[in-house]
């Protein structure tokens, strides 16, 4: 008698492996479903300056009478909108500066924007980003190896480059290999400049809307985005000095930024 040795292949094991493939991408359904809904029920329409304007007096009366209360509904409106990448976080950003003044809409903003960044981050290095991380290869392979030699660098011009996308600088860093805290402290960081200038706009629209003065946003961020793109190029500076000259420059990484 002949003895069959070969491997049997068993037909569930692959169909195992394609349900948990579409497992993984459950926060791609979260955020798409979350999206939808908004759009379905017209929300984003509601972030704009005409709605600040006409409901001027009610916002700012209930901030008034419940303070506490309306920074944590911020927060949590500005986690939500950011971690589920929703359209609007310039209208929230504004806003901020409009309800709490400068230094409160700022802070506020930038925990907000922090929170819900790692939150997508984090979605996106343990569930869809791993598994584009395995499908893509050694090309992912070699632009993250490139990327961790000065990821500080990289993750600060990806946050203050005007043309990056702010859901992009979040998920881009999680397929090449970040680390989480070097991931946070660049975040809460690099946000910093924007979130300050559109906290500034937005906590001058009261006398805006009483001198009867119309919002040039197009031209506010072209003033803007120069000074942006400054920085984007700072902050690539070390890598590119590394690549021309085969040194690699001082590091300044604070320690709590390691490991």
């Amino acid at each position: 008698m002949i003895e069959d040795n070969s491997v049997t292949t068993h037909p569930g094991k692959s169909t195992d492996q394609k349900k948990s493939i579409w497992l993984r991408l459950w926060p791609l359904y979260l955020i798409a479903g979350a999206i939808a809904v908004v759009f379905l029920n017209g929300w984003h329409e509601y972030l704009s300056l005409e709605t600040l304007r006409n409901q001027r007096v009610a916002l700012t009366t209930f901030v008034s009478e419940h303070f506490f209360l309306s920074i944590a509904i911020y927060l949590l409106v500005y986690v939500t909108a950011t971690a589920l990448m929703l359209p609007g976080a310039l209208w929230i950003t504004i806003s901020g500066g409009f309800l709490f003044g400068v230094a409160t809409g700022s802070a506020g903003t930038v925990a907000g924007a922090t929170i819900g960044a790692t939150a997508l981050f984090l979605a996106a290095r343990t569930s869809f980003g791993a598994l584009l991380q395995e499908k893509a290869g050694p090309f992912l392979r070699r632009m993250e190896a490139g990327f961790k030699d000065d990821e500080i660098s990289y993750m600060f011009a990806l946050r203050f480059m005007p043309v990056v996308p702010f859901p992009v600088a979040n998920i881009a860093p999680a397929l090449l290999g970040a680390r989480l805290i070097p991931f946070i402290v660049t975040t809460a960081i690099g946000v910093l400049p924007a979130v300050v200038a559109y906290t500034w706009l937005g906590a001058g629209l009261g006398a805006a809307f009483d001198a009867g003065e119309e919002l040039d946003l197009a031209g506010f961020f072209a003033n803007l985005a120069p000074a942006f793109v400054a920085l984007g190029v700072l902050a690539l500076t070390p890598p590119l000095i590394k690549k021309l000259t085969g040194k690699t420059p001082p590091k300044t990484e604070p320690e709590s930024m390691k490991g």
